[in-house]
């Protein structure tokens, strides 16, 4: 009886591979991370991937069976499967800042009429006004409200202004400066994108949204005008789901099933139209 042969990767995935690792390759070379790099990054994720998410029931997973899975040589697959995953974590300084914003942009007290953030002083009044330091202490006390502050001066997430208030620069915790803080960002946020995009690929479990509306020969200034509704209607819709998430994440707070990671992202890229780029019309997927 002959073999099955192996199936055929369909050549419109290879298509979508290949256009997906562009700016990552951009961002790799711009960094100094040539292919030699690349290759033993791929080989390790392979191997910690096929371990990790293609176990077999009745058999032990054998560095062989890693390796005829992944095409990474067996005296590799070995290497790796001894050394410590380095652990995705956050900076130092993204632990308590997003938990900030967000009580920030929730609380009725703290934004205007738009939903925009309000200017904090530092402290409360003799009334026991609204102020950065009370935001910060409901949060955590577990770091110095000024300690956090100078943080985000530092990465440009917020500035003092002339009166001596706290002013957040955006309307979401994304840092004008700081290499780590961004690049974390990077990694959490296209690989939740990427894993939602694969599973609905793959078929597993019910479709997630993972939708965009994308146009084409568009001038200058139409580009300009949808990028600024964008920005507007995105941020209402975040400031939405933020203020709903905060309750819920108030009444789950200690429930032993409160286990699940949600994230809601938004993006917006704006370039020219390319010869291996979509090809006139309008779409909404």
């Amino acid at each position: 009886m002959a073999e099955a042969s192996p199936p055929t990767t369909p050549s419109s995935l290879i298509s979508a591979i290949k256009r997906l690792l562009r700016p990552l390759v951009r961002l790799m070379i711009a960094k100094g991370l040539g292919l030699p790099a690349l290759i033993d990054l791929l080989k390790e994720v392979y191997v910690s991937v096929a371990e990790q998410e293609f176990p077999t029931a009745s058999k032990k997973q054998t560095d062989s069976r890693i390796s005829v899975l992944t095409g990474v040589h067996r005296k590799d697959v070995k290497r790796l499967r001894t050394l410590k995953l380095e652990e995705f974590v956050a900076p130092r300084s993204i632990g308590l800042g997003p938990m900030v914003v967000a009580r920030w942009l929730s609380n009725a007290s703290m934004i205007d009429a738009t939903g925009q953030p309000l200017p904090l002083p530092r402290q409360a009044d003799s009334a026991g006004s609204a102020s950065f330091d009370g935001l910060v202490e409901g949060v955590s006390k577990d770091i110095r409200p000024r300690a956090l502050l100078d943080e985000w001066v530092r990465l440009g997430v917020a500035r003092l202004d002339g009166q001596g208030r706290v002013v957040l620069n955006q309307a979401a915790f994304i840092p004008e400066k700081g290499f780590d803080e961004k690049a974390f960002y990077l990694g959490r946020n296209v690989h939740d994108h990427l894993a939602v995009a694969g599973n609905n690929l793959l078929g597993l479990g019910n479709p997630t949204l993972e939708r965009s509306v994308h146009y084409t020969g568009l001038t200058e200034e139409s580009a300009k005008i949808l990028m600024e509704a964008a920005e507007r209607l995105g941020m209402q819709s975040l400031l939405a789901v933020n203020r709903l998430a905060l309750d819920l994440a108030d009444k789950d707070r200690n429930k032993a099933d409160a286990s699940r990671r949600l994230n809601i992202g938004l993006y917006l890229y704006d370039g020219p139209t390319t010869l291996n780029g979509p090809n006139g019309g309008d779409a909404v997927k």
